[in-house]
């Protein structure tokens, strides 16, 4: 927690926990948004990235500060800071797009 903590793109979000994993959150209030990958324990003091989905992997990292990295690197566009309210209000809230702006350049 405390290496994703010095992570600065990561410390906007909210982290939590489950199973043994840090999660990290656009919203403070469950439910949570599940869009951004999470980091599982692994053997021998090494880590697994996967996510956002539980059916999909990042890969293995060797240290806190790669899965972190890793992380921060798979971070949805806009990302941050979070949100105080639940993943319905975020989404409520949220501007929608504009039709003749193209997703992939703005």
């Amino acid at each position: 927690m405390e290496t994703a903590y010095a992570e600065p793109r990561l410390r906007q979000l909210f982290p939590w926990t489950g199973m043994g994993e840090l999660h990290f959150s656009r919203c403070t209030e469950w439910p949570w948004t599940w869009d951004i990958p999470y980091i599982q324990p692994a053997a021998e003091g090494t880590y697994w990235v996967s996510g956002p989905l539980r059916s999909e992997t990042v890969g293995p990292a060797a240290t806190a500060q790669e899965a972190v990295a890793m992380v921060a690197g798979l971070l949805p566009p806009g990302c941050g800071p979070a949100y105080a309210n639940t993943r319905d209000e975020l989404e409520a809230t949220a501007p929608e797009p504009n039709a003749d702006e193209d997703p992939l350049t703005g």
